[in-house]
């Protein structure tokens, strides 16, 4: 009998108490699960059906593709984008550097300045680019006393890309600022001493120390310009992009199935550029897209 007792394992206090508070903590996901469920999965799966449901069915998801128009509204967007994010984190590079590497008065100001667009929604940006290239904006007026000719391009895909410059720029300057923080002085030392030109310290050694951050930045400043809408709306004389493609195919056409299947195709591929970043720097994408 003792032999038969002595052979039962015994779990240890230590053990048995982990457990139990493993049990605890579970609790403290129901909460973040439920609202994961209902304002994200249900109405996901929800919107794939709506998107299939329609008369081509599954389909749907290739007109994005067959259709020329919507076609069209997606290389632009993606074009757009593209071209947003290069321009952003080349600007965003040279000012996050210099202010990293430059201490005088006001500099902290100056960095509130810069990322004061956070603030803002994207229709006030919108509003913000009308004032300054729109009808009676600030450069039509200039160009009318100048050449006798209003220089009108808000409401293009050039008003567009200044909207979305100004919105993007204030967060990868602070990401680019936190990332100097971290850089090594002495490797910048070193390659000086070896006969490195700036140039040559910038190519070879302080963009290659950031490239996590700035690929990941990029990433998030790709995903937020392909998805904007509020600046979009606001410029929408001339403008052609995907997220307004879909709301005239809702609110317009009341064209459901095509509105959600074009909204799935844009989430895959935003997901699918924030999924290679993060393949790319491990965990550097943060999930503020």
């Amino acid at each position: 009998m003792k032999s038969m007792i002595s052979s039962v394992p015994v779990r240890p206090a230590a053990a048995r108490a982990r457990s139990a508070g493993n049990g605890v903590w579970l609790w403290f996901a129901v909460p973040g699960l439920t609202i994961f469920c209902a304002f994200w999965l249900l109405p996901m799966v929800r919107l794939v059906g709506v998107g299939a449901s329609g008369p081509d069915g599954a389909m749907a998801y290739l007109s994005v593709l067959t259709n020329r128009h919507y076609f069209t509204s997606l290389v632009s967007t993606l074009v757009l984008s593209a071209v947003v994010t290069v321009a952003t984190l080349a600007i965003s590079v040279f000012v996050g550097l210099f202010l990293r590497r430059n201490r005088f008065p006001g500099q902290s100001a100056l960095l509130a300045m810069l990322t004061f667009p956070l603030a803002f929604p994207g229709v006030v940006v919108g509003f913000m680019v009308i004032m300054l290239a729109g009808r009676q904006g600030l450069i039509g007026a200039f160009t009318t006393w100048l050449f006798g000719e209003s220089l009108v391009f808000a409401y293009s895909l050039a008003g567009l890309f200044l909207g979305y410059l100004y919105f993007s720029i204030p967060r990868v300057i602070l990401t680019v600022v936190a990332a100097a923080e971290k850089l090594d002085p002495s490797l910048e030392e070193a390659a000086r001493s070896l006969g490195a030109k700036p140039w040559q310290v910038l190519l070879h050694v302080v963009l290659p120390a950031l490239l996590p951050a700035l690929i990941s930045s990029g990433a998030i400043c790709f995903a937020t310009s392909v998805g904007a809408f509020g600046t979009a709306f606001t410029l929408a004389a001339n403008i052609d992009v995907l997220p307004m493609t879909i709301y005239n195919e809702f609110t317009g056409y009341a064209n459901f199935a095509t509105a959600a299947s074009l909204s799935i195709v844009l989430g895959v591929i935003t997901w699918a550029v924030l999924a290679l970043a993060r393949s790319l720097t491990g965990s550097g994408v943060a999930a503020a897209a």
